[in-house]
């Protein structure tokens, strides 16, 4: 069936190439008007073609479709860019972690299992859209919930939170995320 569709893996490349954040499968279907599957089918026949002639491959990430620098090929990109890299302090991180694994989760109950003030981490990490807000607790005040955003898949390089490791006793400060 996919080779009666004129030209779908140049369509879908197209799509990828301009596209400033991963994909998703419904939306692929949509845009050129073809059954996911046939979608499906026309990503595995360009990760095929790049796989043998390109820099590049098609990464599955965050929920959708993005082209990527093969790994090889990471240390050149990373020089020629020469990216900022922002480290996420102890307190951040562990703001982040909590909403991770708790979502939705609201700036009070992080603050209980901190212990500690926490508005200027959870300020800073939807500024960095990390975090955002997802909603309203069905409770007095109704206080606004925050969870994960795919750019936190992203820059951890996750497809869906069932990803998240399992971190059941972890100690969170050990953890370190270097956001680019």
């Amino acid at each position: 069936m996919i080779h009666e569709l004129p030209n779908l893996v140049g369509r879908i490349e197209a799509v990828l190439f301009v596209a400033e954040a991963p994909v998703s499968l419904p939306l692929l279907a949509q845009l050129l008007a073809v059954p996911e599957g046939v979608v499906e089918e026309g990503v595995a026949l360009l990760n095929a073609r790049l796989a043998d002639q390109s820099a590049v491959m098609v990464l599955r990430i965050a929920g959708g479709y993005q082209l990527s620098t093969r790994p090889e090929y990471a240390e050149l990109v990373e020089r020629f860019l020469k990216p900022q890299h922002q480290r996420l302090s102890r307190s951040l991180l562990e703001v982040l972690a909590i909403v991770a694994y708790r979502q939705p989760v609201t700036q009070s109950e992080v603050e209980t299992v901190r212990a500690v003030q926490s508005d200027y981490g959870i300020r800073v990490l939807v500024e960095r859209g990390l975090i955002k807000e997802v909603g309203r607790k069905e409770s007095p005040g109704r206080p606004i919930l925050y969870g994960t955003t795919q750019q936190f898949l992203h820059q951890l390089n996750l497809d869906n939170l069932a990803e998240l490791p399992d971190v059941e006793g972890r100690d969170f400060s050990q953890l370190e995320l270097d956001i680019s």
